[in-house]
């Protein structure tokens, strides 16, 4: 199965070899230095860079399916690729100055943890930050790095603080070593720690404009990628590795069905009708969130080609089609794995760590789907949702 989408080819041969390092990228908590080294990564990374930095500037929705695809080798490689990915369309909506500050860098490689768990004070020329932020998803190998905080329009005025994304310099920042996780190990999502660094006027922008499609590189760059809200972009992308984890787990359960003998009973699992009801319900199921993908994104793609700007509930429903993917896919590897047998539960099986995988990416603060649901629901009634609530 190829992917092709804006000169981007995620071919099967790629997809093997990140599942070849999965094993690797596991015991090293970060991505192989092959998957960086690779050119078919490095094609990826510039899928979303701005022509004028001589990237490729594909729609936004462009980055779905290769992340999808990648996630049918290892799920940590597709989600940190597919944020390095898009962390280049976030710096594309920076000042044009920043922009070409970072983008000299090439490849701009910039883990993102975006909770305003800084604060900025403002100075001369811009802010001082400091801070400690979590998740930082593939910061051992970044250049540079984005982060959320809080600053302070009026130095010492708390009613003037209103929530900002900083960049900066990797080199200014402090590393911990904290990834020790279940799943995802190798996203290497580490905290950092920034102490009164300065970060110039030029390197900040406003949430409120990154949420609504409205970002200073939004007037840059002609092009309706760099028009798109942060909050779908991040969600639909961020969905990706658990549908293609999914997908490749109703793979892994048909190659087993065949090869499966059910010594207490005699038979082989394919053919017991029981085990092809699981199949065709998964089938059926992943078939069912593409469609719900195509839509979601199809509705995107149409307002901000008219020029018009996503409003709060579209962007609610949006978030909560991607929280909806990943309950789905969580569930579909559940029952798939509950329906293979105990020995599914060896290392060597990809079966369980595809399952550590997507449980850890159900927990990211975008899929909770109690608030998606609420959030959706609130908008499409024109209710007043919390300032800060993240559409």
């Amino acid at each position: 199965m190829l992917a092709t989408v804006a000169a981007i080819t995620v071919t099967p041969e790629y997809v093997t070899r990140l599942s070849e390092r999965a094993p690797e990228a596991e015991r090293q908590r970060r991505l192989p230095a092959a998957t960086l080294a690779d050119p078919a990564t490095s094609e990826f990374i510039d899928l979303l860079v701005p022509a004028r930095y001589s990237g490729r500037q594909a729609p936004l929705p462009a980055i779905f399916d290769p992340v999808r695809l990648m996630a049918h080798g290892c799920a940590s490689s597709a989600w940190t690729l597919g944020f390095y990915a898009l962390h280049n369309w976030m710096l594309a909506l920076f000042s044009e100055q920043a922009q070409r500050e970072a983008f000299a860098s090439r490849p701009f490689l910039a883990p993102a943890p975006l909770a305003p768990t800084g604060r900025g004070v403002g100075c001369d020329g811009g802010i001082r930050l400091s801070g400690r932020w979590s998740w930082a998803t593939g910061v051992m190998d970044g250049n540079w790095i984005i982060v959320g905080a809080l600053r302070e329009r009026v130095p010492g005025d708390p009613t003037s603080i209103y929530p900002v994304l900083a960049l900066l310099p990797i080199d200014e920042v402090g590393i911990e070593d904290v990834w020790h996780t279940d799943g995802m190990r190798a996203t290497g999502s580490n905290d950092i720690v920034i102490d009164d660094a300065f970060v110039p006027e030029h390197r900040l922008v406003a949430v409120s404009d990154i949420y609504t499609g409205t970002a200073p590189g939004a007037a840059v760059h002609d092009a309706d990628t760099y028009r798109w809200p942060m909050v779908p972009a991040l969600a639909l992308l961020a969905a990706m590795p658990a549908l293609g984890s999914a997908e490749r787990a109703a793979q892994i359960y048909t190659e087993r069905l065949s090869q499966r003998f059910l010594a207490y009973e005699g038979v082989m699992q394919k053919d017991k009708p029981v085990a092809s009801v699981h199949l065709g319900q998964a089938l059926v199921r992943l078939r069912s969130l593409r469609g719900l993908l195509a839509d979601t994104v199809g509705e995107i793609e149409a307002i901000v080609a008219a020029g018009d700007p996503v409003e709060r509930p579209v962007r609610g429903q949006a978030r909560l089609a991607a929280a909806h993917i990943v309950h789905e896919s969580r569930a579909v590897i559940g029952d798939l794995l509950s329906a293979s047998g105990a020995s599914a539960h060896f290392l060597d099986n990809p079966l369980q760590r595809i399952k550590r995988d997507v449980d850890v990416i159900g927990g990211h603060v975008v899929f909770d789907y109690d608030t998606s649901r609420e959030l959706a629901a609130a908008l499409t009634m024109g209710m007043a949702v919390p300032r800060t609530a993240m559409v």
